[in-house]
């Protein structure tokens, strides 16, 4: 570690957006990363579970002590995690072209590494619903090359987007994106919002109560960089990583304002006691950020 704080800029773009208030300055909490993804904040360990994906290792920060250590190693080449409603750990693994789950035990589950029979390509980021369903992404960053994973001919026909099941069945519920990468439900579950980073755009869907997905559109356009993961805020509002920082959208597609970082975002979550703060791991770097914008649960 050699810097422990950088500042920031906030951005806005819309009158809305004057609520929303945060420090002038982001903490550096770790500087040694290659490239940093998949940050979920656990309030029952109070530690922020963290990839390093080229150096296969998943680090945690400590909240208690600002340490951070070696959580798994390797790791799977993890990218895009989350902590279940039973504080689990669920992370999509590269490196095994899987969704695992980690045990109370410290055992791994997977839920998921296959579709019809044919591997993924390498799974991205995921969401869990209330159900117990697992949505995720899977392009093809993994298998590309050997900087993210292990190279590989994909076995399936494209980069789609998939729902894996309680009871274990994996559905494809999209197969028109490019590159699909974070993905969030609305509040109320009833809308879904998922990233194609390579056409660099945000699509918005419906979910229907046999959970299929209809409508698609782009909510929001990447203007001068591409999109990554994302998360709500207890307003409805719609945080987005993004190259030059963090952009905030509001439910109908205005961008309200911007949080503007020195370094490429990959991804974000919110945590804390209160669900205000701002994870964000930005190429190196792991940031917080204390915002008055609440994460939704």
């Amino acid at each position: 570690m050699t810097a422990t704080r950088i500042r920031v800029q906030w951005e806005r773009r819309d009158e809305r957006f004057s609520p929303v208030r945060g420090d002038t300055f982001a903490e550096v909490l770790y500087d040694e990363g290659s490239w940093l993804e998949g940050p979920a904040y656990s309030p029952a360990w109070r530690t922020v579970l963290f990839s390093d994906i080229p150096a296969d290792r998943v680090l945690a920060w400590d909240e208690a002590t600002g340490t951070v250590g070696v959580w798994r190693s390797p790791g799977g080449y993890a990218n895009g995690r989350t902590i279940d409603r039973a504080g689990r750990m669920l992370q999509c693994e590269h490196g095994t072209r899987s969704v695992t789950r980690t045990e109370p035990d410290g055992t791994v589950t997977v839920l998921a590494d296959r579709w019809e029979g044919k591997r993924f390509n390498s799974p991205n980021d995921l969401v869990e619903h209330s159900d117990g369903s697992v949505w995720f992404t899977d392009p093809a960053y993994g298998i590309d090359s050997d900087y993210e994973g292990h190279r590989a001919t994909p076995e399936i026909d494209g980069c789609h987007v998939y729902r894996r099941d309680p009871d274990g069945s994996v559905t494809r519920v999209a197969d028109d994106f490019a590159r699909p990468n974070g993905l969030a439900f609305s509040a109320d579950e009833r809308t879904l919002y998922i990233v194609d980073s390579e056409l660099r755009h945000l699509r918005r869907f419906d979910v229907g109560p046999d959970r299929s997905l209809s409508g698609g559109e782009v909510f929001a356009t990447g203007h001068g960089g591409g999109f990554d993961g994302i998360r709500f805020d207890d307003a409805g509002r719609l945080w987005v990583a993004a190259h030059d920082g963090l952009h905030c959208f509001d439910p109908d597609g205005t961008l309200l304002g911007k949080l503007l970082l020195p370094e490429v975002c990959s991804n974000l979550t919110f945590g804390g006691a209160k669900r205000n703060v701002l994870f964000v791991t930005a190429t190196n770097l792991l940031l917080s950020i204390r915002v008055s914008a609440t994460g939704i649960r």
